[in-house]
């Protein structure tokens, strides 16, 4: 079936319109998932959002988070972590006003190294089984994204759109259930992995530059092979060593690029950026 058919009816807010909110949502406005009046969002200042989501057909742009809360479905907070306790305000008093029907909203905080038990804590109105912990990364809005999330337990009234979550996540790539010891883990690797990858893929195009290559030329071809290695890995299951090694032909120019990458150590410091990465959002728990 497609994203289409399976497109869950109910309506999607945002708290916090920033990078990670408008990759999640104009990702599923491309796949078909949602229609653009489905989907509402707050922030601070109105005339980015406006500026930033209108022209994707989100019309629905305001600065009253409580207004998110009384509206959607399903309320995702995309809001950075020193954030949170400004806004935990907000979102009480409109779980406290809804009363009941507060009962049948699902809440996905996306806010790295906020755990479930501090999302329960600050939000006692909500139950704790309404809330869940997600971790995606920015590629979803070129529906190649990684996502991960948990939750405390079961709800019956919200397991429809526990389910119809999953579904959206599915839809932008790759989305897996994992325990919550393991989100910053995660985090380190796939929420923060996409800038070290950009980090390389510059990093490839100036050596193309540096050897005489056009500047477009080079990053179009730098993308297209960490694109295109990627895909490789993913579509064959081989182990990137073995993949590597298909690649490195005696003697050739291949083995003699890769011995210069261990030389400068290029293993080790990606290992060192995940782990750093992940110990920082283990600092923000």
């Amino acid at each position: 079936m497609s994203e289409k058919s399976n497109a869950p009816l109910q309506t999607v807010g945002f708290i916090g319109g920033g990078n990670m909110a408008y990759a999640i949502a104009s990702g599923l406005l491309k796949k078909g998932v949602l229609k653009a009046e489905q989907i509402c969002v707050s922030a601070t200042n109105l005339g980015n959002l406006q500026k930033r989501w209108c022209p994707i057909g989100v019309t629905h742009v305001t600065t009253n988070n409580e207004e998110i809360v009384s509206k959607a479905d399903t309320i995702f907070i995309c809001v950075k972590p020193q954030i949170f306790p400004h806004i935990v305000g907000d979102i009480e008093s409109a779980a406290q006003k809804l009363g009941a029907n507060g009962f049948r909203k699902l809440y996905v905080s996306i806010m790295a190294g906020v755990t479930l038990e501090r999302l329960k804590n600050a939000l006692p109105t909500i139950d704790g089984n309404n809330l869940v912990r997600a971790m995606p990364n920015t590629p979803m809005q070129v529906s190649a994204g990684c996502t991960v999330f948990c939750r405390f337990g079961r709800s019956s009234t919200t397991e429809a759109l526990y389910e119809a979550m999953k579904f959206m996540f599915e839809a932008l790539g790759l989305a897996y259930e994992v325990k919550e010891s393991q989100i910053n883990a995660v985090t380190g690797l796939a929420g923060c992995g996409p800038a070290y990858v950009y980090e390389f893929i510059e990093a490839l195009a100036d050596g193309g530059v540096m050897q005489g290559i056009p500047r477009d030329m080079a990053l179009r071809l730098a993308a297209q092979t960490v694109m295109g290695a990627a895909k490789t890995v993913l579509d064959t299951g081989k182990h990137p060593a073995v993949l590597k090694d298909e690649v490195c032909s005696p003697g050739g120019a291949t083995i003699h690029g890769v011995h210069a990458l261990e030389q400068g150590s290029m293993r080790g410091t990606v290992m060192n950026a995940v782990e750093r990465a992940s110990n920082r959002a283990d600092q923000l728990s």
